[in-house]
């Protein structure tokens, strides 16, 4: 049986469009998916969107529309970006949709069946942009601590949540399996939350005097659900559980949930206990990955400071992108985004070594060959093609595999343009025109040879994280002969970008 494969992304508040972080993560989960069906496994991937609670109310309100009509209208402008950005999911997940709501209200009416769930009156500080309770302590002069907008005070008549009964537990569950919460920091980020703090119980619910846009409590139609507890459920009601369980058994053990370090303490601390409670296990790793900033902010809708996604692909392209951000800072750091940084990765990385091994290679076989692929002798291969070449690019699948399984995307490409870097200087090294002047005919069929085969085994490992320049390399190299194209990356000019 293929291995399996679960990668699943947040869900998108749908009361904006698509900023670079929301692509960050995407990319990220599509470039695993990606890579785990290239090698056979069989992959769900899953996105969506966020539907419920008071800012995507608001929003709605603001445009003059109802809840519903106003998110139908955004959705389809999601999945377009989706499109856009090249992402292959599997299943998108949308909180409205009445499968996503009956896993939930499932949730609910167990957990208020075993008596974890109790009614009570909370009083506190919320932010409705981020919909997140704070204590005093936490926002301070009445801002919330994210986004730094003025909290509310609030006193209502709730439903709780009792996480504070499995805090031994979870403090327990992630000491003992070190890969758990990554990278490390986040995981020791948690702990010590959790070692140092008691955990209050979580509010569920908001009453309909309040909120009218969620989720009914089943045992309470007064109330509907806190947009938290619903958005979290939808990693396994995209599984179809509690019915679907073939499906269910199959993808859950492997989970592998993508976020920003932002929501990690929703993701590391409510989701584990909200499973534990129900009798589930938590999933197989989260991930919380760095943020991208401008002028050392967090780039967010709230700061006023996002960049478009779409209108840097229309400017340099869907794969540069996602090379750049891929390739720019490790999956787990803050990275600082400029778009002097980005050309200089696209006439460095790409132009110089990628585009330019692919045209040269291409141009011989055309030049020598008539586009024709030649044979490759082994005993007239060099020792730099024996012993440099030959080696890395039969080691290149396992070292990507090794540093995909630990979400590391740099060391997957710097595997890759490890070996184009090779084959550029065995280029330059071999000087192939002395070849032909000396009528060193096999030599030159075998140097062209290992070139096409580099080229191949290039565009197969990059195809994860570039996968229209690896449709377009392989395009140019059929089984026996050669089609050379225009050059991949013609070389930008830093004076005429905006």
């Amino acid at each position: 049986m293929n291995k399996a494969t679960y990668v699943t992304t947040p869900i998108y508040y749908v009361n904006g469009l698509p900023h670079i972080g929301h692509s960050y993560t995407t990319i990220a989960a599509d470039c695993l998916a990606r890579h785990r069906r290239l090698r056979g496994d069989d992959v769900y991937f899953l996105t969506g969107t966020d539907e419920h609670g008071q800012k995507v109310l608001k929003a709605a309100q603001d445009k003059g529309l109802s809840p519903q009509d106003f998110v139908d209208q955004i959705i389809p402008r999601f999945k377009e970006a989706w499109k856009k950005l090249d992402i292959t999911y599997d299943d998108f997940i949308r909180t409205t949709e009445p499968r996503h709501i009956e896993t939930v209200q499932y949730f609910l009416q167990k957990l208020f069946d075993q008596g974890d769930l109790y009614r009570g009156e909370y009083e506190g500080l919320y932010c409705v942009p981020c919909e997140v309770f704070w204590t005093e302590k936490q926002a301070l002069e009445n801002l919330c601590p994210d986004c730094k907008r003025p909290v509310e005070k609030l006193k209502e008549s709730n439903y709780f949540f009792k996480i504070s009964k499995y805090q031994d537990w979870l403090i327990s569950y992630i000491k003992e399996r070190p890969d758990f919460i990554r990278p490390d920091t986040r995981r020791n980020e948690v702990l010590v939350f959790l070692e140092e703090n008691k955990l209050n119980d979580l509010c569920v619910s908001r009453p309909k005097q309040r909120l009218t846009w969620g989720i009914s409590l089943p045992f309470s139609p007064d109330h509907v659900t806190y947009v938290w507890f619903d958005a979290l459920i939808n990693y396994v009601s995209a599984l179809g559980f509690p019915t679907k369980k073939d499906k269910f058994d199959k993808f859950w053990p492997v989970a592998i949930h993508l976020i920003g370090k932002d929501i990690l303490r929703q993701h590391a601390v409510f989701w584990p206990i909200m499973l534990k409670a129900i009798g589930l296990n938590p999933p197989f790793m989260i991930f919380a990955h760095g943020w991208w900033q401008v002028n050392e902010e967090k780039m967010s809708k709230s700061r006023g400071n996002v960049i478009n996604p779409l209108d840097l692909i229309d400017e340099f392209g869907i794969d540069v992108y996602r090379y750049f951000l891929l390739r720019e800072v490790p999956f787990g750091s803050d990275g600082v985004f400029s778009k002097v940084s980005l050309i200089k990765r696209f006439n460095g990385d790409l132009a110089n070594d990628l585009g330019n091994l692919v045209y040269r290679t291409l141009t011989m076989a055309e030049k020598y060959f008539d586009s024709k692929i030649p044979e490759l002798y082994e005993e007239a291969l060099d020792p730099i093609a024996l012993k440099e070449l030959s080696p890395r690019m039969n080691a290149l699948p396992s070292k990507v595999d090794a540093a995909l399984e630990n979400l590391d995307f740099i060391a997957g490409l710097v595997a890759i343009w490890d070996l184009i870097g090779c084959a550029n200087k065995y280029i330059e090294d071999t000087k192939p025109w002395n070849l032909k002047k000396e009528s060193k005919t096999k030599e030159l069929e075998s140097f062209i040879a290992v070139l096409i085969a580099v080229l191949r085994a290039v565009a197969r490992e990059i195809e994860p994280f570039m996968p229209q320049t690896a449709a377009l390399i392989s395009a140019q190299i059929k089984p026996d002969r050669v089609s050379k194209g225009a050059p991949l990356f013609p070389r930008i000019d830093v004076q005429h970008v905006n």
